[in-house]
């Protein structure tokens, strides 16, 4: 009966890892989408766009969509230039009309999962990278 209970207490910890490692990669997806989007627009409409962040709030927001709240678990910092700060835990990544921005990063935290999305200020590109 203890090895059963065992068993299934390891299973239980194997699963809740697997969620929040799913929730933390849809999430980091969701996000690297948002500012590739963010980037699109200031490249169409020909003007500056900002990705948006709260990381009190645990929320984001891309350019001329409504805002994101993540899953219950996961943590949002961002680090961005000093221009950009809109408050104590929050402010944006700009983007130009020639897809260049301010760059910065966003990092998603999920118990002892950790994901970056970096953005160059050189080329605005984006790029996700995964269990730092």
């Amino acid at each position: 009966m203890v090895l059963v209970m065992l068993l299934f207490a390891v299973v239980g910890v194997s699963v809740s890892r697997s969620v929040a490692g799913a929730e933390i990669r849809n999430a980091a997806r969701e996000i690297t989408a948002g500012m590739r989007h963010t980037r699109g627009q200031a490249i169409v409409t020909r003007q500056q766009q900002v990705f948006h962040v709260d990381a009190r709030n645990r929320t984001w927001r891309a350019a001329e969509r409504d805002p994101v709240e993540l899953p219950e678990g996961l943590e949002i910092t961002l680090d961005t230039a000093r221009s950009e700060l809109t408050g104590e835990q929050a402010g944006g990544i700009r983007f130009y009309p020639d897809g260049a921005s301010t760059g910065g990063r966003i990092t998603l935290r999920a118990q002892e999962r950790e994901w970056e999305i970096n953005v160059s200020w050189l080329t605005g590109e984006v790029s996700l990278d995964r269990d730092i």
